[in-house]
Parts: structure tokens; C-alpha cells; sequence
């Protein structure tokens, strides 16, 4: 595939968004806009447009991939966000909507206290750039390889080539632009996926009955793995219940995605923005499996040498663009594209409304509008691109596993002590010494660490995708083993005891 034919694709993308973003930010550029889309976003806009967001790049690229390792595998992992999707909308969406928030962390002010509301906010940043720049690194090596290595142009180049493209759509209209960007980059998102089974399907001489039934009778198409609990990180309760806290951690009590929620007229339509959500999400995992497992038969079917792919993320962007013709290249390049910008154009708009709001005070400005305010905002915006580029650039460096498990394992340790703090909260009413919740937030990650990092040594115990459950518990302990030391505001135990459990 000539680079320019991508480049010249790329450039035309973005024409589009940057036309959909001048359209959605006339004339309400304000922070109202930006941060909640005036809270009259269409449910079932957020609910396609999630789809992209939360799949990502990582799941375009890195899911297929790792078929290779663990057969279907994930797909235990998928029926736990299942499950956890549908905890948010019952448990968490009322919460949110009955206190009005547009920053979900100040439900931890209210209940725990200042500390634990500033802790858990950072700790949405921390863990947010660094979710997302895994995430864009992805499509950035892409880019590098197939496009703009042919010109020598650097690698944080391309990455920051990125982070401007994003930023001239999104830094006026913000969610409100995003909810109508992401919906259709979701589109372009699923047509791709399914375009390119079709595609594969069609190069191997078969049809889709026999697509079907080539997957289904491949040594990849395993489930369910129930062997050896104690050693094996792929058994299926370790996978489901990581899983289900995952998506609670990652998605509901994460202000990207919980954002677009907020951003619709009611709790009824938030609700059924989740639920219609859930549904498509578990159907589009199992085609990006059946797309890894297509990939590995096309593979052995053509001789495709594997034994040069840096990872098996490398898999598909490497018989996508080398290996089949021009058309099924562009469709690849369309999903990847809309994949993982769909997911980093709204983290640095949860991002900037987090610190603006968090950290800023925005929230109680009297005159929210204020053009003061909104070149704040701008800054913000600006800021987060540029710590996203450093940390990708990082990553670059350190990184030789595949992405999708390079960010559930950072997430067991960054958001797990978020979950601790928001289940000790919703669980009771009791206090905690707020002045020491910034120290246990980071007790807690350091003693996961080091039984994850010794487990298997101590109990022959293998630590998977539920470390982020334990990472939570740990936080829990320490909250309540800490609570008889210093007293809580009484305000916020009040606040407390009128919240639904």
C-alpha cells in the first residue's frame, strides 16, 4: 500500500471531523457545551458512539492478536463487563444523576471528605492518560510504519501530528461535538470489523456459512478455560470477576465515559444508552475474535512469516496493509482510525473537564462562562496533549506485550484504589481519616504489587485480571483499619446517610 494513498486517507478523515466539529461548536463554544453538552445529548447517539470509545484501538488491533495466546479467551473477560455494564446502570447512573454531578468525583467530597475527593480525581488522571496513551500508541505505530516512515518523519512527530488533529475538533464544542464525531466514527468503526471478515473470508476462497464454521472448528475458538485455578491467569472465574470490576472501575467510575451519560436529559435515557450499549459491545467482541482467529488461518494458509511481528498486535495491521488488496487496506485503516481516536478524543475531553472542574473549581465559579475561564480551558486541553505525547513516548520504549494486557494490568493497579474508595463510600456510612486516604491510595498499589510480584512464590497462586479486585480490597482495609483516627466534617457523614446504597 503507497504511503501516500494513506496519508491522503488520513487527511480526508479528519477534513470530515474538523467539518462536523465547525457545525456542532457554532455559536455554544462555552463550558457548559464542553464539559456535559448542555445535558441534551440523544441516548441512542451516546450509546453508538460508546461503542467506539470503549473498544478502541486495542481492540481492533490487540484483541485479534492475542488469539493467538489465548484462543477466545477474552471472551470470558467480555461476559464480565457484561455484567458490570449492567451494575453501572442500575447502581452507580442513579447515584450520579440524583446528585446532579458533572464531575462524578465530588460524590467523594460529599461522602468521604476534601483528600479523598482530590485522591480520587487524580488518581482519573493518572490512570486516564495513561489508558489512553497505551491506547493511541497503538494506532501511532501504525501510522509510523506504514506512512510516515517513508518520509523519515520521527516518531513523537507522528504521535503529536495526532494529538493536534484531535484538538483542533474538539478543544470549542468538546462532548458535544464528540457525541456526534464518535457515532459516526463508531460506524466506520463496526462497518470496518465486518468488511474485513468479508474481505479475509473472500481471499481464503470462502464464504461467510464457511467462514462460520472455519472459525468455530479452529484450535482458536476455545472459550471457556476452567484448568488449574490456582496457576492458570486465564481461568474463567479470574477472568469474569476481573472483568466485572474492571468495566465498574474503568467505565463507571471513570469520568470519560460516565461524562457522556451525564450528558443526556434524563436517567431513564442514560439507562438505556447502557443496557442498548451492553448488548452491541458483547456481540462486536466476539467478531474481533473470529477477525484473530481469521487472521492466524490466513496466516498459515499464505506462509505469512509471524516470526518478524515485534508482537501480535502487529498481526493484523501486517496482512491488512501487505498482504490483501488496496480496499480491504483502507477499510483497515478506517476502523483503526476511527477506533482509537473515538476513544482519545473523549479522554482528553474527560481529562480537561476532570482538572477544570476537580481541581479548578469550575464547578463554583459564579459565572461558569466566564472567556477567563474558557482559555483556562484551552491551556488544560493542551496540557494533557502534551503529557499524553510524553508518555507515549515512554511506552514506546518499555513496551514487548501485547497492549490490551499492558493496560488491564495497569488499570488493576491505577484504578484500583478508586473502586476501594467509591465501595467504601457506597457501602455504609462510615468515616474515614480523610487527611491520610493520598497515602493509602498509593499503600494500597505498592502491596498489590508486591503480591502479585510474589504470589505464585508464597501460595502458587497466579494473579490475573481480578488483581484489580484485590488492589480495591487492600484500599478498603486500609480505609476502615485507618477511620478511628481523625473525624470526618459531619457534613459529609449526613450527606452520606441520604445517598442510595
Amino acid at each position: 500500500m503507497p504511503p501516500i494513498v494513506l496519508l491522503t486517507f488520513l487527511i480526508g478523515y479528519f477534513a470530515v471531523l474538523i467539518f462536523i466539529s465547525y457545525i456542532t461548536s457554532k455559536g455554544a463554544s462555552d463550558n457548559s457545551s464542553f464539559f456535559i453538552a448542555n445535558r441534551n445529548s440523544k441516548w441512542y447517539f451516546v450509546a453508538f458512539g460508546m461503542i467506539g470509545t470503549a473498544l478502541s484501538g486495542v481492540t481492533f488491533i490487540s484483541v485479534p492478536g492475542a488469539v493467538v495466546n489465548s484462543s477466545f479467551g477474552y471472551f470470558q473477560f467480555v461476559l464480565g463487563n457484561a455484567v458490570g455494564f449492567v451494575l453501572i446502570a442500575t447502581v452507580l447512573l442513579p447515584l450520579y444523576y440524583r446528585l446532579n454531578l458533572i464531575s462524578i468525583y465530588t460524590y467523594l467530597e460529599r461522602r468521604l471528605g476534601y483528600w479523598s475527593y482530590k485522591s480520587g480525581a487524580m488518581i482519573f488522571l493518572i490512570s486516564r492518560v495513561i489508558g489512553s496513551a497505551f491506547r493511541l500508541y497503538l494506532v501511532a505505530i501504525v501510522l509510523q510504519k506504514f506512512i510516515f516512515d517513508a518520509w523519515n518523519v520521527p516518531f513523537a512527530a507522528t504521535v503529536a501530528i495526532c494529538l493536534v488533529l484531535i484538538w483542533l475538533y474538539t478543544h470549542k464544542g468538546g462532548l458535544k461535538t464528540i457525541v456526534i464525531t464518535d457515532t459516526l466514527q463508531t460506524l466506520f468503526l463496526l462497518s470496518s470489523v465486518l468488511l474485513s471478515i468479508w474481505f479475509i473470508s473472500r481471499s481464503m476462497g470462502m464464504d461467510l456459512a464457511q467462514t462460520f464454521e472455519a472459525v468455530k472448528e479452529s484450535s482458536y475458538s476455545k472459550i471457556f478455560f476452567w484448568e488449574d485455578f490456582m496457576a492458570s491467569k486465564t481461568h474463567f472465574l479470574k477472568h469474569f470477576i476481573g472483568g466485572i470490576f474492571v468495566t465498574i472501575a474503568m467505565t463507571g467510575l471513570d469520568q470519560d465515559l460516565m461524562q457522556k451519560n451525564l450528558s443526556c436529559k434524563n436517567i431513564g435515557e442514560a439507562q438505556k444508552n447502557m443496557l442498548t450499549f451492553t448488548v452491541v459491545f458483547v456481540f462486536i467482541n466476539i467478531f474481533f475474535l473470529s477477525v484473530g482467529a481469521l487472521l492466524y488461518q490466513y496466516a498459515a494458509v499464505r506462509g505469512v512469516d509471524l516470526t518478524s511481528l515485534r508482537t501480535p498486535d502487529h498481526l493484523f495491521p501486517e496482512i491488512a496493509l501487505n498482504h490483501l488488496s488496496v480496499l480491504p487496506a483502507i477499510i483497515f485503516m478506517l476502523g483503526l482510525t476511527a477506533a482509537t481516536f473515538a476513544t482519545t478524543d473523549s479522554a482528553l475531553t474527560a481529562l480537561t473537564t476532570s482538572f477544570c472542574v476537580d481541581f479548578l473549581g469550575f464547578d463554583k465559579k459564579e459565572n461558569k462562562n466566564d472567556p477567563g475561564l474558557i482559555r483556562t480551558r484551552h491551556v488544560v486541553h493542551v496540557v494533557f496533549s502534551v503529557i499524553m505525547l510524553l508518555v507515549i513516548l515512554v511506552f514506546r520504549i518499555i513496551n514487548d506485550d501485547s497492549v490490551v494486557n499492558a493496560i488491564f494490568r495497569a488499570a488493576g493497579y491505577t484504578y484500583g484504589p478508586l473502586l476501594g474508595l467509591f465501595a467504601y463510600g457506597m457501602m455504609g456510612n462510615r468515616a474515614v481519616a480523610d487527611r491520610l486516604v493520598p497515602f493509602i491510595c498509593i499503600l494500597a498499589p505498592a502491596i498489590t504489587y508486591v503480591f502479585d510480584a510474589n504470589s505464585v512464590e508464597w501460595t502458587g497462586y497466579a494473579m490475573g485480571f481480578e488483581l484489580i479486585v484485590v488492589n480495591a480490597a487492600i484500599t478498603m482495609l486500609l480505609l476502615l483499619a485507618t477511620s478511628g483516627l481523625y473525624k470526618t466534617d459531619q457534613k459529609s457523614i449526613n450527606t452520606a446517610s441520604k445517598m442510595p446504597a
